[in-house]
This record gives structure tokens, C-alpha cells and sequence, in this order.
């Protein structure tokens, strides 16, 4: 294990695990520069044909460490924010992507399922996308994404209020390819990933990038991740994490418009 991150390759397939699950899989920036290093790596190797992601423990992600982002709203984040190598990583990516999802998977944890091929949830799975209940905004091109896959009405409410998705609801909305019991999604995810590792890996390749417009995703990351450093710097965001340090819902009326 490195940085939380398990990687594994075996028989075409590269499994990338996050193994934070006393933390629910919080998302680190080291985290994020393991994850962008070997999706990155896999693009010129011949081993790796297919990428799977999963997460140890009851839940996929809770997204982001709320801890480095208030320590970011604060002025004391130093050094590269892998994050953004790892979204370019996902818009990147050649490789076909397989997604496990059991539990929770929050913030980016549904939003970078926009940019897997498969998604496999368990059926515990809940979906959420509290971006503006921490004062901020989406982020990994799902501002886009988000409403193309699901419509505006159904994006919107999701980004609103943050409100969980049941996987039967991701399942019906478009948002995944099975809802499985939770004791078989690994498996599940396992079986689809060895099936795309048998087929012509140039053939898979150019199909999705027939099928994704990588420089418009690129565009709407670099928009997006301007708007959410921006967010990060309001009283609005400093009074979301001082009310989730504080263990007590977040009070915006108080602020000024």
C-alpha cells in the first residue's frame, strides 16, 4: 500500500483500491497524485488494458478530505493539487474504466463516475454531490456531464441539495450499467473488466474517443476548478467548514449576499 492507494495489475486488468477506510476513503492529494500517477502510467503500458476503481470497507468515497479543503479556505494549502492531474488523467484516459460502488460515494466519488465506461453499484450504493451545501461548486467537468447523462431538472437537485441517489434511481437515471448484490460487486466488476481486457485495445480505444470530446471536458475542468478556488476563498465556504469542524449545520443566512 502507498499513500492509501492499492495498485494491483493482473492479466491485463489494473486495479487501482482506495484503502483509507477508517477515514471512508476521504480523498488525499497524495491519494489523488498516486490515482493520477498510475492512470497516467497505464496509457503506455501494455499491461494495463483495462482500469478498474474500487474502495475498501462499507463505502466507495466520501470524497474529498474536508480537512485539506478548509485548510485551503484558510490560506494554508502549499505545493500541487494533484486533484486536477487527476481529473486530467480520467479525461485522458485511452483505457477502458470500470467502477465498483458500495455505499457512499460523495463529491468527486460520483462525479468520476461520469467518466468511467461501466459502473457497477452495489445495491447500497447512494450517490450524492454536495458541492453547494460546502459553498462550493461541482467539479470534474460534471457541471456538464452531470445534466447531458441525467437532465437539468434531475442535475440541478442533485447539486442543490446534495441529496443522496439510490442505485436503483443511478440505475433508472443512466448513471450506471448494473445494480447487483452488495456481496457480488467486486466480482461483477471483475468479470466486465476481464471481458474488456479481451478485446482489441485499439478498437476500444478510438471508440471513446469517438464518444467523449476531450478538449471540451478539459475546458469545462479548467472553468469549473476557477470557480471552485475562487468559492473556497468566501465567507461562505469559511462558515460550511468552521460548521463542519464545529459538528453543526452551517448557518448562510447570517451572511450577506
Amino acid at each position: 500500500m502507498t499513500e492509501h492507494v492499492v495498485i494491483e495489475k493482473d492479466e491485463g486488468i489494473l486495479t487501482l483500491t482506495l484503502a483509507r477506510p477508517d477515514k471512508k476513503n476521504a480523498l488525499t492529494n497524495a491519494m489523488y497524485g498516486k490515482l493520477a500517477d498510475a492512470i497516467e502510467a497505464a496509457e503506455t503500458d501494455a499491461d494495463a488494458r483495462v482500469i478498474v476503481i474500487r474502495g475498501q470497507g462499507d463505502m466507495f468515497t466520501a470524497g474529498n478530505d474536508v480537512g485539506e479543503f478548509a485548510v485551503i479556505a484558510a490560506g494554508g494549502a502549499r505545493g500541487e493539487q494533484h486533484v486536477h492531474r487527476f481529473l486530467r488523467a480520467l479525461v485522458a484516459c485511452s483505457r477502458p474504466l470500470v467502477a465498483a460502488v458500495q455505499g457512499r460515494a460523495v463529491g468527486i466519488g460520483t462525479t468520476m463516475l461520469l467518466h468511467c465506461d461501466l459502473v457497477v453499484l452495489a445495491d447500497n450504493a447512494l450517490l450524492s454531490t454536495p458541492f453547494v451545501s460546502l459553498a462550493l461548486v461541482p467539479e470534474a467537468a460534471s457541471s456538464l456531464l452531470l445534466p447531458l447523462r441525467i437532465g437539468h431538472a434531475r442535475a440541478y437537485e442533485m447539486f442543490a441539495f446534495g441529496e443522496t441517489v439510490s442505485a436503483k434511481d443511478a440505475l433508472h437515471w443512466g448513471l450506471a450499467n448494473r445494480v447487483v448484490p452488495l456481496e457480488q460487486v467486486g466480482d461483477v466488476a471483475a468479470d466486465l473488466a476481464a471481458k474488456l481486457a479481451r478485446q482489441p485495445v485499439g478498437a476500444l480505444a478510438t471508440t471513446k474517443r469517438l464518444m467523449r470530446k476531450a478538449d471540451m471536458l478539459a475546458a469545462q475542468i479548467a472553468a469549473e476548478s476557477e470557480c471552485f478556488a475562487e468559492r473556497l476563498k468566501t465567507a461562505e465556504a469559511r462558515e460550511a467548514f468552521t460548521a463542519f469542524a464545529e459538528r453543526r449545520p452551517p448557518d448562510f443566512m447570517k451572511l450577506a449576499s
